[in-house]
């Protein structure tokens, strides 16, 4: 037992809670303590959820967001624009975009960007359903809001080459508002807002 710790299972206890991104172990420390302070009841409700989620948690058939079914509540909505798919690099992004309450069409989440540096190919991402996507027709402009890096920008030239074969298709990006190299979830509400209205053509330069 690490003598840190009284107990070897409050010790277990804090490592599985500093594996989470973002938590060190003083902070481990706390959420385990004030685990214990709760009652059974919403401990056992804790857990429940994230068994619930770990277990039950789908990725939408359509673009790719997490979901409950197999299309999202999104692509589902027949209130949204289904003519416009915005391109987005994760989950968050999406929650993002969707709090500007600016953007009222669908989505597309690649799951990454194009990094040969952490090893990630166009292969490994959500690509070539997009492509396929379009290629069914009904959509008109296809914004690429993904994060204004080096990495990102990568990726929006790779789409952008995919995406050829259809010239009736308007590819845009998102007005350079945005700092170089912020990541999208991280911009506030009203600078990506204004960023998705004032969007502009991709010319791939």
């Amino acid at each position: 037992m690490d003598r840190q710790y009284t107990s070897t299972l409050l010790g277990r206890a804090v490592d599985e809670f500093a594996k989470l991104p973002g938590i060190g172990r003083k902070t481990a420390m706390r959420l385990v303590l004030h685990t214990l302070r709760l009652d059974e009841g919403a401990v056992d409700g804790f857990c429940q959820a994230l068994q619930t989620l770990r277990h039950e948690v789908r990725y939408c058939s359509v673009c790719h967001n997490i979901s409950d079914t197999e299309v999202c509540a999104l692509c589902a909505n027949k209130q949204r624009d289904a003519s416009t798919i915005c391109v987005v690099e994760n989950v968050q992004d999406v929650m993002a975009l969707e709090a500007t309450m600016q953007y009222h069409g669908l989505y597309h989440v690649l799951g990454g960007v194009i990094s040969p540096m952490d090893g990630v190919g166009p292969a490994d991402l959500q690509i070539q359903s997009l492509v396929e996507r379009v290629g069914r027709g009904g959509v008109n402009e296809v914004i690429l809001a993904l994060s204004s890096t080096m990495e990102g920008d990568t990726t929006n030239f790779f789409i952008s080459r995919k995406l050829s074969p259809f010239p009736n298709v308007k590819l845009s990006v998102l007005a350079r508002g945005l700092s170089i190299n912020d990541e999208l979830q991280y911009t506030d509400e009203v600078t990506l807002g204004r960023s998705l209205i004032n969007r502009v053509p991709f010319t791939g330069n």
